[in-house]
Order: structure tokens, then C-alpha cells, then sequence
């Protein structure tokens, strides 16, 4: 199935800690256009696709979205990581790490817990293709 080689394709080396910024790049985890979305919504909508090719695109798709969930998972515990109980206050962190500790959760900057309401998989091709591009159009869109 598939191949994991323990390694990130791109390392993160995040040198200086910073809890304001991880409440920010923890919605690119678990928010509504974040990378457990992508993966989920494509990985999910392979199976009732009945062309090969295009199924087998999906699994890639999403295959390549969990990678970018590993990767933002590194950034979000290193921004996190061996903060002092000031800190924590001071960036707003403490509620998270009241529940979670340095722990990643998915979830939205809001707070509001990754949800599987964030992607669709209907079963028909045309329409999941279509969700599929509106989603990655959104994200694109937030990135600017």
C-alpha cells in the first residue's frame, strides 16, 4: 500500500518557540481547509470512483495531504514546545494546553474541534471532483 520512509521530506527546525503563531498554523491540521480535511476527503472518495487512473490519483492526492499533515503537525509542536507557564498565558495558549498539553489536536484556529462535516464524499464522481477543486480553490485562496 504504501511506503513511509520515518522522515519528513522537508525537516522542520523551528528554533524559537512561538505559541501566538501555532494557535494560527494549527487550523492548516484540523481547520476546515486544513491538511486532515484534504486527506480524508480524497482518500475517502477514491473508492466510489470508477476510473482506475482517477482513483488511483486520489489515493496520490491524499497519500501527499498526509505528508503535509505530518509536516504541519512538526511545525506546530515545535512553536509549542517547552514554553513556560508565562508564556502560555501571554500567546492565549492555555486553554489548549490545558487540554492537550504539547500534544497536537486537530483543530481550527477558532478552537473549534476538526470535524468531518469539513468534506464531503458523495459517491458521485462529478460531484466529489467538483467539491475537490472548490476545496483546494479555498485553500489556495487562504494562502493569499
Amino acid at each position: 500500500m504504501w511506503v513511509y520512509e520515518k522522515k519528513l521530506q522537508f525537516p522542520v527546525q523551528i528554533e524559537h518557540p512561538d505559541p501566538s503563531f501555532a494557535k494560527i498554523v494549527i487550523t492548516q491540521i484540523g481547520g476546515p481547509d486544513g491538511e486532515l480535511s484534504a486527506s480524508m476527503r480524497y482518500l475517502n472518495q477514491r473508492y466510489a470512483m470508477p476510473y482506475d487512473r482517477v482513483k488511483a490519483m486520489l489515493t496520490d492526492i491524499g497519500t501527499e495531504e498526509l505528508a503535509h499533515l505530518e509536516m504541519v503537525s512538526a511545525i506546530v509542536y515545535q512553536l509549542t514546545r517547552n514554553l513556560s507557564v508565562d508564556e502560555i498565558k501571554k500567546a492565549g495558549f492555555d486553554a489548549y494546553y490545558v487540554d492537550h498539553t504539547t500534544g497536537i489536536w486537530p483543530q481550527a484556529a477558532s478552537g473549534a474541534p476538526f470535524t468531518s462535516t469539513y468534506f464531503q464524499s458523495k459517491g458521485d464522481p462529478i460531484t466529489d471532483l467538483m467539491e475537490d477543486m472548490a476545496a483546494d480553490g479555498a485553500a489556495l485562496y487562504d494562502q493569499h
